[in-house]
């Protein structure tokens, strides 16, 4: 495990405003979901951040992945949204957008809650290697890495953000 050289602090410093743009120029109210463990840390500091009312949501992706049979139930938190997703505009919250699956399989819980009148994505750091069209609405930073390593969001207990990369477990 390494440190990486982004420092994840200044790009929050960049998301923060770009996040307060997307969400004035969009259609009222909007709602805030982050996705498990990193993107639902960043939805919860923007949230606060941003003075937006009540809490942001949290939505895992365990029960709509693709390689449920290899993974089972993840030992993060699961889905709880405490507002209304019918008719509601969803803005997903991301620590790092690599292939898309993950953001699919989101989609899906998403909808199991309801219909939103819309979608959209910010995140941390875009590192490419899409394997789906999805697309970030808001980005900090576009970074390349070996497929071989993960980039990862760590929090620590003052709840200071870094980056880690680990090597992909096989």
């Amino acid at each position: 495990m390494g440190a990486l050289p982004l420092n994840a602090e200044a790009l929050y410093a960049q998301l923060l405003p770009a996040v307060k743009a997307l969400i004035e120029a969009s259609p009222a109210p909007v709602v805030l979901a982050g996705i498990t463990s990193g993107g639902a840390w960043l939805a919860e500091r923007l949230q606060r951040d941003l003075g937006l009312p009540g809490d942001a949501g949290v939505i895992s992706s365990s029960m709509h992945r693709d390689d449920f049979a290899q993974r089972g139930l993840a030992s993060s938190a699961q889905t709880v949204l405490p507002f209304d997703v019918n008719g509601a505009h969803v803005l997903l919250v991301d620590d790092v957008l690599y292939t898309g699956r993950t953001l699919r399989a989101v989609i899906n819980e998403l909808f199991d809650y309801g219909r939103p009148a819309s979608v959209r994505l910010a995140v941390l750091v875009d590192r490419g290697g899409r394997e789906l069209p999805i697309e970030a609405n808001v980005c900090a930073a576009r970074v390349s890495l070996a497929d071989d390593q993960l980039l990862e969001l760590a929090r620590d207990g003052a709840g200071r953000l870094s980056f880690v990369i680990e090597p992909k477990k096989a």
